[in-house]
C-alpha cells in the first residue's frame, strides 16, 4: 500500500479496494462486444479520511509500448506509425 496524502486537504488518504475498470464502449451495432473485448485496468482506489477526494491507481505497470507497428522512413530515418501515407517528418510519400 502506498502512503499518500490528499491533494486538497493534504489529509493521509486510506486504501479502499482494488478493482478492475473496464475499458472499451458499447456501440450500437456489436452491442457490449467491443466493450468485453477491450479488457480492464486493474487500478487501487484510495479515500482521503478528512474530505473524502478519491484517487485512483494502476495496480500493476501500464504497457507503453505503441498501438500501432512503427516503420523507418527511407530519407530522413525517424520512425512513425506504418498507416501514414507519407511520412511526418519530412513528407516523404511512399
Amino acid at each position: 500500500m502506498r502512503d499518500l496524502r490528499c491533494l486538497r486537504c493534504q489529509g493521509r488518504m486510506g486504501h479502499v479496494f482494488t478493482e478492475h475498470i473496464q475499458l472499451g464502449k458499447t456501440s450500437m451495432i456489436f452491442g457490449d462486444w467491443p466493450n468485453l473485448l477491450a479488457g480492464a485496468l486493474l487500478t487501487e482506489v484510495y479515500c482521503c479520511k478528512n474530505c473524502g477526494r478519491l484517487e485512483f491507481f494502476a495496480a500493476e505497470p501500464v504497457d507503453d509500448s505503441p498501438e500501432l507497428p512503427q516503420v523507418i522512413c527511407p530519407v530522413c530515418g525517424r520512425s512513425h506509425d506504418f498507416d501514414f501515407p507519407s511520412c511526418p517528418f519530412c513528407k516523404h510519400n511512399y
